[in-house]
Parts: C-alpha cells; sequence; structure tokens
C-alpha cells in the first residue's frame, strides 16, 4: 500500500479548501459599497474613479457610491474637514453597518493639509477611525485605485470573531499608550 494522502487527494475534483476567514474576506473586499463624502476638491477625483469609463472602478464591486451610509460600507473622506462637519461625519459614519472602513483621501483629510487653524480639523483620525491614507492634493484618481487595492488586501487578510476582538484590543492599547503629537520632535528638533 502507498502512502497515506491528504485530506485534499481524498476530495472529489471541484472542490477548493480554505478558511471561513479567507472566503468571508474574499467575499467582502468583492463587495464594497463606498459612501460618498466629498468635502472639497478632492472629491472631483473620487468623482472621477466612480463615474468615467477609463478608471472602471466596477471591476472590483464597486460601481455604485451610495447616498444612503445604511447601504455603504467603506467612507471615503475626501477633502477638508470642518469642526462644524466633524458631528455630521461622525453621524453619518456611526449610521454605517458593520464592518466598515474609512479611506482618508488627500493631505486635507489625513493631516488638515495647508489649513493649520481653528476651523479645520487636523486629520479626520480625531473624528472616526481611519484605515488607510491617501496622500496628494489633490490625489491622483490611479493612487485612489491603488489605495482601494491596499484596503482590498488588508480586508482579505482581517480576522474574524474573537481573532478580530483581539486585534482591535491591541491596536487601542498601542493607540492610546503612543506619545501625543504635540509631544513628539520633529526632523528638526
Amino acid at each position: 500500500m502507498g502512502l497515506i494522502m491528504g485530506l485534499e487527494e481524498k476530495l472529489p475534483s471541484g472542490f477548493v479548501l480554505t478558511t471561513v476567514e479567507k472566503l468571508a474576506g474574499y467575499m467582502r473586499k468583492n463587495s464594497l459599497w463606498p459612501a460618498t463624502f466629498g468635502l472639497a476638491c478632492c472629491a472631483i477625483e473620487m468623482m472621477a474613479v466612480g463615474s468615467a469609463a477609463k478608471y472602471d472602478i466596477s471591476r472590483f464591486g464597486m460601481e455604485v457610491f451610495r447616498a444612503s451610509p445604511r447601504q455603504a460600507d467603506l467612507m471615503i473622506v475626501a477633502g477638508r474637514v470642518s469642526n462644524k462637519m466633524a458631528p455630521v461625519l461622525r453621524q453619518i459614519y456611526d449610521q454605517m453597518a458593520a464592518p466598515k472602513w474609512v479611506l482618508a483621501m488627500g493631505a486635507c483629510a489625513s493631516s488638515g493639509g495647508m489649513f493649520n487653524n481653528y476651523a479645520i480639523v487636523q486629520g479626520v483620525d480625531h473624528v472616526v477611525p481611519v484605515d488607510i491614507y491617501l496622500p496628494g492634493c489633490p490625489p491622483r484618481p490611479e493612487m485612489l485605485m491603488d489605495a482601494i487595492l491596499k484596503l482590498h488586501t488588508s480586508i482579505y487578510d482581517e480576522k474574524l470573531g474573537p481573532n478580530r476582538e483581539a486585534v482591535i484590543k491591541s491596536v487601542e492599547e498601542a493607540a492610546l499608550n503612543a506619545l501625543p503629537t504635540h509631544q513628539m520632535k520633529g526632523l528638526l528638533a
């Protein structure tokens, strides 16, 4: 008698073996529905990706930008967020169904950009948790497509259930223990 074969050798052809986490990740990454939250010039580039045939976002399952947060699971914050708009942004984020992801598009959404004043939030991560940052002023549509593909990779590798809770807890602890930005020393210090 020959060697004992593994489980994959005993299954009939046409069966694919994977984990539930990988299968759920594959389905989630290929069915993202973005919510529109365009606030400034970056929104023009975001609209170019969503509507122009040149960038064809529909091949990633994202052909329709949702106006309702209850139908969306990806928020693309494109542009500067004012202090008056921050509570609205948070309310829309809270209305989105879980799991949900946030992409900060442009220098203004990521860090306040050139608007270092009292009226502009210095980074949308002060309002909602951000999964991926996209730099640029304004970022090109190709850069947004690349950021979406990188988000797809992180969604595919995301853990589920108790594994996910442990990852979230460790990330939150690291954020709470991090040095505040006003105490950080720059390159010139």
